[in-house]
């Protein structure tokens, strides 16, 4: 039966050892022939071996896990479309990666660690506007999520602190590094780092 705790030891050795082909092939292995469970979604199972399969320097195998984990269909901590955007830059198939990236932009943005993932792999890509649109969806929707009014909402509210929402301080100032190296002036969301 899959079980989340052998892959989270499986990960901890490879970052351990560095030994991340070892831990994605039997990740890999586990994923085809194991028993899902509540724990671990067979979907989710590939997701990780993939992820593995890239620390590994080996996209193509990781874009089959990541394939086989859309197949599945079954649930995910992480659509597996984000991290097999990585594996199709680093295989230099770049219009495939921007058309997947588009295709998840026009779906909506609903999760906010999505919009990181994409933010950083656009920011390595050198397309510091889009990674900046990215950025600033996935600050929006942490807010969002948390209830708290916009910066300029209609009635005029605003955040008064970022320290008690998972993620945000973190992706509010790599949202200011892209806007600075763009040399766009402070706005609302810049003014958040000082709350």
């Amino acid at each position: 039966m899959l079980s989340r705790e052998e892959f989270d030891a499986i990960e901890f050795d490879a970052a351990c050892t560095g030994d991340h082909k070892s831990a994605a092939e039997r990740m890999s292995m586990l994923a085809a022939t194991g028993v899902q469970s509540e724990s671990m979604p067979r979907a989710e199972a590939f997701v990780r071996a993939g992820e593995q399969w890239l620390l590994a320097d080996n996209p193509a195998a990781a874009v089959s896990g990541f394939q086989k984990a859309m197949e599945d269909g079954g649930p995910v901590v992480i659509d597996p479309r984000v991290p097999l955007c990585r594996a199709l830059f680093q295989m230099g198939r770049q219009d495939e990666g921007y058309a997947l990236i588009g295709k998840l932009k026009v779906e909506g943005r609903t999760d906010p660690r999505a919009c990181d993932m994409i933010m950083e792999l656009l920011v390595e890509q050198s397309d510091l506007p889009g990674a900046l649109e990215w950025a600033t969806a996935g600050v929006e929707l942490i807010l969002q999520g948390a209830g708290q009014l916009l910066p300029g909402s209609a009635d005029g509210g605003s955040v008064q602190s970022t320290d008690s929402y998972a993620g945000l301080r973190d992706l509010l100032r790599l949202r200011y590094r892209i806007r600075n190296d763009l040399r766009l002036p402070e706005d609302e969301y810049d003014r958040m780092l000082n709350a």
